[in-house]
């Protein structure tokens, strides 16, 4: 039944496109003067062309404008922990685990061997904070946690039969 819908809704529509190519050539013929024409869709053009511009500008600038290009500006009484992440097939190595609510922090991510995605998910299996965990390379993720409780570590980037086995869970108090 789709099948016979789809084929006459096809046909319809070549036919659709084969009568507009046939109105376009028939009108072709025609002498008329195209000047007036040509001014007036230049005129149109030129006015889409620049409100797309304008509007696109706007939502680029609307949409980028709180995406994290510098690193989080803390006062001297606020200073971040760091904690050094390494992940391993299939394991987290973290310098610390326990944390409190408040407490800017600052994950320095690396690999020591293949490509894993680090991934900071609350209770509720939401995930909140991210980044690409690389050999050879250091990745940066800032948080500062809101609210207590457990939160796990997953890996967002499958490493291996037992990727499904990299979790490592932080306590927030």
């Amino acid at each position: 039944m789709v099948q016979i819908v789809a084929s006459i809704t096809s046909l319809f529509f070549m036919l659709v496109v084969t009568a507009v190519f046939a109105f376009v050539a028939m009108k072709s013929r025609e002498k008329r003067d195209y000047e007036p024409i040509k001014k007036k869709w230049y005129k149109a053009r030129t006015f889409y062309g620049t409100t797309l511009v304008i509007l696109f500008l706007v939502v680029t600038i609307y949409t980028l404008r709180e995406l994290p290009y510098d690193q989080p500006v803390y006062g001297e009484e606020n200073l971040p922990i760091i904690v050094d992440v390494e992940a391993i097939q299939f394991g987290w190595n973290m310098s610390e685990t326990e944390f409190s609510v408040g407490e800017p922090i600052e994950f320095h991510v690396t690999s020591s061997d293949v490509t894993h995605g680090f991934g900071i998910y609350d209770e509720d299996k939401n995930l909140i904070a991210q980044t690409q965990a690389m050999p050879e390379y250091t990745n940066e993720v800032y948080i500062t946690f809101e609210e207590p409780g457990t939160y796990e570590i997953l890996c967002l980037e499958y490493c291996g039969l037992a990727h499904h086995l990299m979790i490592q869970k932080i306590e927030v108090k």
